[in-house]
């Protein structure tokens, strides 16, 4: 497959923290238009590859290319613009606005606008119909004029997802999506994010094997900072070194370890 073919690709990612390597020469490839899952054990280097990816953190080799563009030296700020946007494990609203407003703000950044208070009532309104329809989209609609802090759990977690959304990403990084949440929210977010795929490209690191079952068109497992196996789940899920990975023993995986992976 060329290159051409995918929108995010890592080459020899490598993060080294005072002689420990976190993560070691790690060739991503994420297609356009698929849900990407990384996956593995606790320690495996998930986070890190995550973090390196979106700028928090810069490699101590290799490279990372968006849309074929080397982006490895850019500000995470700057990596945002170009559409490739992030949401965090732990939940990242701002909880004493209400959730119209959380998204209103999101949208003022997208547009150049943000902190321009004094803009016109009609500037505003024309926000508040693209939050309302964000809203609507990830299902909290009912909930616009709420303070974010009263949201249940779940709906906080599609609140993230619409905030991320303003933003208009072309590649949606979600950080441990299912974290915390029961199965009712799960379902939800699930189905969330299978439509908020339809458009755009998805890399998520979860935990939630089912989820990851359900939802990746490809997963890449890590293990010890390195890639272990690659490809869709099914072909993944019956990998020895995987299984070995997860359970240490010969018992396999895919039920409840997913929420000690």
């Amino acid at each position: 497959m060329a290159d051409d073919d995918y929108v995010l690709q890592t080459k020899g990612l490598t993060k080294d923290f005072r002689g420990f390597t976190a993560v070691r020469n790690v060739n991503l490839r994420v297609r356009r238009g698929t849900i990407h899952a990384l996956i593995g054990p606790n320690g495996a280097g998930k986070t890190t590859c995550f973090n390196l990816i979106t700028k928090f953190l810069m490699p101590t080799a290799g490279i990372i290319l968006y849309k074929g563009r080397d982006i490895t030296a850019l500000p995470a700020h700057a990596v945002a613009r170009l559409g490739l946007v992030r949401s965090f494990q732990i939940s990242a609203v701002f909880p004493h606005l209400s959730v119209l407003e959380n998204v209103r703000v999101a949208l003022q950044r997208a547009f150049g606008t943000s902190y321009h208070f004094w803009r016109s009532e009609r500037s505003v309104e024309v926000l508040n119909a693209r939050a309302m329809e964000l809203l609507h989209d990830v299902g909290v609609g009912s909930y616009a004029h709420a303070t974010a802090v009263e949201l249940p759990y779940g709906r906080k977690r599609a609140l993230e997802i619409a905030t991320t959304l303003a933003l208009d990403p072309e590649v949606l990084l979600l950080d441990e999506p299912m974290a915390g949440m029961g199965a009712e929210d799960i379902g939800r977010t699930s189905a969330l994010i299978r439509r908020v795929a339809n458009d755009r490209t998805v890399l998520m690191v979860e935990h939630n094997l089912s989820v990851v079952a359900d939802l990746s068109h490809r997963i890449t497992v890590l293990a010890r900072g390195e890639v272990l196996a690659e490809g869709p789940y099914p072909e993944v899920s019956r990998n020895a070194q995987v299984i070995e990975a997860y359970m240490g023993t010969g018992k396999g995986g895919t039920g409840e370890e997913a929420d000690h992976a």
